[in-house]
């Protein structure tokens, strides 16, 4: 099997990716803070820093907490709104032979729409729903962490969405499963998880949590076996495509994602250390395929053996 016979390209939900890589949002930025390290044709999609109706600031410092294993973060959602983002980013990105994935996030449902009516006639590639925002409305309790939530969220967001919908889904629930079947049975073409899970750090000296918001969201290898786990789950209960992501920082981690069934993957932490970790996780995924003569990643998507 030469490398040139090797097709990495997969279908998200209509979605085209020339391989099954994607810079997780939050920590790729909007894809120009990193054209100076890496190519951008080589990574299949960019998924954007999440964007918000309105600029925002963020939560004030300190917003980062290195962990054993990974990072907290508490960042806030920190952008300059989705209409700056479509009148400044979107014309840069299109430089590049990527796919443009918008990360939506809000903390009420109107919010959420009108931010996908005004992605919807924008030049990108498709939406991603983050559901772990508080809902101001029912006493900030998180959109996906029930399956009454995740369903009117997406539901309604679906009807003004034009583009293929992700929904991202967080881990801090009791069962992921129900979560997203609930999201699939209300309209999303596509799932992607894990989002972080909740964690705190704790300066001893001072007695106070290191974060200025106390609690952040733990990303990194850490994460990883929960995520595979979660990832697996996932796909055993629905049929929509999954995007796995936790933790990956090589071509080997993400192979246990798509064995698990995750038709693409999303890298997050590992840009922070590596800013060509996308695209050494694409050559990883190939080398894989070739050592045991695939063709296609499809080949080891869901074709995990259990014991």
């Amino acid at each position: 099997m030469t490398e040139k016979s090797i097709d990495l390209s997969v279908d998200i939900a209509g979605l085209r990716l020339s391989n099954p890589v994607i810079a997780a949002s939050g920590t790729f930025g909007f894809g120009r803070e990193f054209v100076d390290y890496v190519d951008l044709n080589k990574i299949g999609g960019i998924s954007v820093k999440g964007l918000t109706l309105e600029k925002r600031q963020g939560n004030r410092p300190p917003r980062i907490a290195e962990t054993p294993a990974g990072i907290l973060n508490s960042v806030g959602l920190q952008n300059p709104g989705v209409r700056a983002f479509i009148e400044n980013e979107i014309p840069f990105l299109r430089k590049y032979n990527t796919k443009i994935i918008a990360n939506i996030a809000g903390n009420t449902i109107e919010d959420y729409c009108k931010m996908a009516e005004l992605l919807s006639d924008a030049d990108i590639d498709a939406i991603e729903l983050n559901v772990s925002c508080p809902n101001v409305k029912k006493g900030c309790v998180a959109f996906g962490n029930s399956p009454a939530g995740i369903s009117e969220i997406t539901s309604k967001v679906k009807k003004y969405c034009k583009k293929p919908l992700i929904v991202k889904l967080t881990p801090n629930v009791t069962d992921i499963k129900e979560i997203a079947v609930a999201a699939e049975a209300a309209g999303a073409d596509a799932l992607s998880l894990i989002n972080t899970i909740l964690g705190m750090a704790i300066d001893i000296h001072r007695k106070r949590p290191i974060l200025a918001n106390n609690v952040g969201g733990l990303s990194g290898p850490a994460v990883k076996p929960i995520a595979v786990r979660m990832v697996y789950e996932v796909c055993s209960v629905v049929k929509i495509p999954v995007i796995g992501m936790g933790g990956i920082s090589s071509g080997e981690d993400a192979v246990e994602f798509m064995l698990a069934g995750a038709s693409a993957v999303m890298v997050g932490t590992a840009n922070f250390i590596n800013p060509a970790a996308c695209i050494d996780v694409v050559e990883g995924i190939k080398n894989y395929l070739k050592m045991y003569n695939h063709g296609s990643v499809y080949e080891i998507i869901g074709k995990l053996q259990l014991n």
